[in-house]
């Protein structure tokens, strides 16, 4: 049985406390629903700063390489690949990119001679593959957004290249990075709460955010993108497996395509929310609400700076993409609920649900112990002592990725300076096992049957 802890041996050894941590921001650090990131607390010093170019400059492009904005001495935007000129034109003038060093796609990076230390790689999930496969081969070390690939196949081969070539590759699982979820992790790997019997996890969506992303959105379909247990949450079945400690041994999956279907279409509705749709008004995924009156989550049609005619733009959007469209007569097939179960070795067992139709979002996480248990929501959680009874909270203010996002990048940094994959938790190495927990689990949902998992 592990040691049995005193609350005070907690207290000290973990550093729990009451009353919250403030975080610092800066204004223009923002996520890519326009949100504060919070800034590293781990202060590193380079020779110099580490030289990169960026393979998509999209909303995660924008967030990893918005780190050189504040920490110039650390990192420096040399280079950028994107297919949309005013992203391309956004990011260039942003990071001073020279003309010369501005390519339309990924392709055309590689078609010059090595002239940077590193790839930031932030195309779309099925656009991973190739630029990281590339800039290995010619020795750059990569910074990869997750998922890995869409390919299980292709997964393994960016392991085994990476392996072969010495170089580095950190996968973008930034919870590992978030502070609620490493001071989760020491919990669980302190034997405070004794012996690890069960834990259960869960991702609310958010409505919303399901409805923009996983419907209307990119990653609207499947079959040309990411399955969602991937695309969203590779995220969490990383921290699972990473947590625990554990190597995971069988999963099994349900979940379905329930509402967003055209079966559940209102009548009186129409194809577009655009086009006169009679119960548009008492629609909560009205795209005319959400995009055109409330303005949210405009930061996917790419604004022009002239503000006065924002609304007008984003109205010829509705009119003319996805985004418009009516959320019961898309073409998605992306499970809007998603309940894995999960067997890691030893016996200890962990059930995991990702959830469309939640009013909030942010992780939810109930770890229980043989001598005590934890509940938390990633923004703070209790941990109570079963023989005392007694109760030790922990909060910290959070972001979208709990901090996460730009912890990990500072971490890739170090590691890529001093040329050394253990500064990292986040390695291809580490991260090869959950995503195959996810292939295994769509198997599963999509034949019924428990899977074995094997690295």
């Amino acid at each position: 049985m592990p040691k049995k802890w005193s609350r005070r041996d907690a207290i000290r050894a973990l550093g729990l406390s009451l009353g919250a941590a403030a975080m610092p921001t800066l204004s223009f650090a923002v996520d890519e629903q326009e949100q504060p990131i919070l800034l590293p607390d781990k202060k590193i010093r380079l020779d110099k700063p580490v030289t990169a170019i960026t393979c998509g400059a999209g909303n995660r492009g924008n967030v990893y390489g918005g780190y050189a904005l504040a920490y110039p001495e650390q990192l420096d935007i040399v280079g950028v690949a994107e297919p949309i000129p005013i992203r391309n034109e956004r990011y260039m003038k942003k990071h001073a990119i020279k003309p010369e060093n501005s390519f339309v796609t990924w392709e055309d990076v590689f078609k010059r001679p090595k002239f940077a230390d590193a790839i930031i790689i932030t195309t779309p999930d099925d656009l991973h593959y190739g630029p990281c496969m590339k800039a290995l081969a010619m020795g750059y070390d990569v910074l990869l957004e997750k998922p890995i690939s869409p390919s299980e196949k292709e997964c393994r081969d960016i392991l085994a290249l990476a392996k072969k070539s010495g170089r580095i590759v950190a996968v973008c699982h930034v919870l590992r990075y978030a502070p609620y979820f490493v001071k989760l992790r020491e919990i669980i790997q302190s034997g405070v709460l004794g012996e690890i019997v069960s834990i259960q996890h869960l991702e609310p969506i958010e409505h919303i955010h399901m409805s923009h992303s996983y419907v209307r959105g990119n990653w609207h379909n499947s079959k040309e993108t990411t399955p969602i247990i991937l695309a969203k949450s590779c995220h969490d079945l990383d921290i699972l497996r990473w947590m625990v400690g554990k190597p995971c041994t069988h999963i099994q999956a349900f979940g379905s395509l329930q509402w967003f279907t055209n079966k559940n279409a209102p009548p009186g509705s129409t194809a577009r929310c655009t086009d006169g749709c009679t119960v548009e008004a008492a629609c909560p995924y009205s795209a005319l609400e959400i995009y055109y009156r409330k303005r949210q989550r405009n930061y996917v049609f790419d604004l022009p700076e002239d503000k006065s005619k924002q609304p007008e733009y984003v109205m010829e959007q509705l009119k003319t993409t996805n985004y418009g469209r009516c959320v019961y007569r898309m073409d998605n097939d992306q499970p809007d609920h998603y309940t894995t179960n999960i067997l890691f070795e030893g016996g200890l067992t962990a059930a995991f649900s990702m959830e469309a139709f939640t009013s909030y979002d942010g992780r939810r996480t109930r770890v229980m112990g043989s001598l005590g248990d934890v509940v938390g929501d990633m923004t703070a959680f209790t941990m109570t002592d079963f023989l005392t009874g007694k109760k030790t909270e922990w909060k910290q203010e959070s972001d979208g990725h709990g901090g996460g996002d730009w912890r990990l990048v500072t971490d890739w940094l170090n590691a890529v300076s001093k040329h050394d994959p253990t500064l990292l938790t986040s390695t291809i190495d580490a991260s090869i096992e959950s995503h195959v927990m996810g292939f295994m689990a769509e198997k599963s949902r999509k034949e019924k049957q428990v899977m074995e998992v094997k690295l």
